[in-house]
């Protein structure tokens, strides 16, 4: 394990947050992430949205800081208020999204899931849908060993394989074979949050690796930023007070490294194959669900592979 908290970027294979190389890196975002749905189960979008899982999955001091969101008692110290605020809009955008992308794989659900990324993600454990689909997990090494960790005994609903990848040394495409992944069968993917930090070419590299292993019948599903400046600008100010109060920002070291308009990304789908059947932004996507009515930035397309 890294013990030092400098933040390394490398370069990592397509689909994947090259700023989880480090182990520390992607256990901040995972543990974020994991969070902010345990802050939003039950809560926001209900009927429609529910991790039950995402709370057994943190730490006592984890799920500390989780009931104090959902509490709604707004701390009166300055730090403790921000840290505050960020994990209550973690858990709006985490709400929105996480209905968008589940509603999307319950619509067709192929007997392969591949999640690239997939950090503490709990679909497999808490998706009845998914009983029986083989669920690849692609994630690196340390990450995927930290949520097994966590995981302790909790059984899985679907056929759970971990397919750890080094990042920057592996192949996506043999990794995914050696865990069993069958190329000529259909296949949801699913790619959250990762775009924002990959460059224009690092995605086309990754939607092509996608397409080479996606048969008829198989679907893509894509959370991707837009360029909304006032949305990046109000971002990095909230991170720069995260990190005044808290002393650390898990924004830091994560730059948006490119921003698509819906007709480039569809244009970039059907050079692959791909066909856009829905392509959303996650705020229209938030008031349908009564989740929240603030600016919410990116937006989630969904594509099918005839």
């Amino acid at each position: 394990m890294r013990r030092s908290p400098t933040r390394q970027r490398a370069k990592g294979p397509p689909g994947i947050d090259n700023d989880q190389v480090t182990e520390r890196a992607a256990s901040r975002t995972a543990i974020l992430v994991c969070q902010g749905r345990a802050v939003a189960d039950g809560r926001l979008g209900v009927g429609r949205f529910s991790d039950p899982v995402a709370t057994s999955l943190l730490t006592e001091e984890e799920r500390a800081q989780v009931e104090r969101a959902r509490a709604g008692v707004v701390p009166k110290g300055f730090g403790d208020r921000i840290a505050y605020e960020f994990l209550v809009a973690t858990a709006e955008v985490l709400a929105a999204r996480t209905i968008a992308i589940d509603e999307a794989v319950r619509d067709t659900v192929n007997p392969q899931l591949v999640i690239l990324g997939a950090g503490l993600d709990a679909r497999a454990w808490r998706m009845p849908e998914l009983a029986g689909v083989s669920a690849f997990e692609v994630d690196h090494p340390a990450s995927q060993a930290e949520k097994r960790e966590r995981l302790g005994e909790h059984a899985p609903v679907a056929d759970v394989h971990f397919v750890p990848v080094d990042f920057g040394k592996d192949s996506l495409g043999a990794a995914l074979t050696a865990a069993g992944h069958d190329e000529s069968g259909p296949t949801t993917w699913i790619w959250e949050g990762v775009v924002n930090y990959l460059t224009p070419e690092e995605v086309a590299e990754t939607v092509t690796e996608v397409a080479k292993r996606s048969a008829p019948g198989s679907r893509l599903i894509v959370t991707y930023p837009t360029r909304d400046l006032l949305y990046r600008y109000g971002l990095r100010a909230f991170s720069a007070l995260l990190s005044v109060a808290a002393g650390d920002s898990p924004l830091a070291g994560e730059p948006q490294r490119s921003s698509w308009t819906p007709a480039a990304m569809a244009a970039l789908l059907s050079e692959h194959g791909f066909t856009v059947t829905s392509d959303r932004d996650l705020y229209s996507i938030a008031l349908e669900a009564g989740v929240d009515g603030k600016r919410r930035a990116g937006r989630v397309v969904v594509a099918h592979r005839g």
